[in-house]
């Protein structure tokens, strides 16, 4: 039949809005060292509009949506 192909797939999520935002400046200038084409607008991290700044990084980076999250929380 089929063999045992186990799977393990994390799942890395943003967390809390309000933890982000307390981390985010840290973040932001970890991701700049990494990035040097990113800009502050690329990374301006406004209420409500986490899904935005991620889609611009998305295309600027050529990541997906789940290794940018895994990028960012390993910053």
């Amino acid at each position: 039949m089929y063999g045992n192909n186990n799977v393990t797939i994390k799942k890395y999520t943003m967390t809390n809005t309000t933890e982000l935002k307390g981390n985010w400046n840290e973040q932001k200038g970890k991701l700049k060292q990494k990035f040097a084409m990113l800009t502050d607008n690329d990374l301006l991290f406004a209420e409500g509009k986490k899904d935005e700044m991620m889609g611009k990084l998305q295309i600027k980076l050529g990541k997906t949506k789940e290794e940018l999250y895994k990028m960012i929380s390993e910053l």
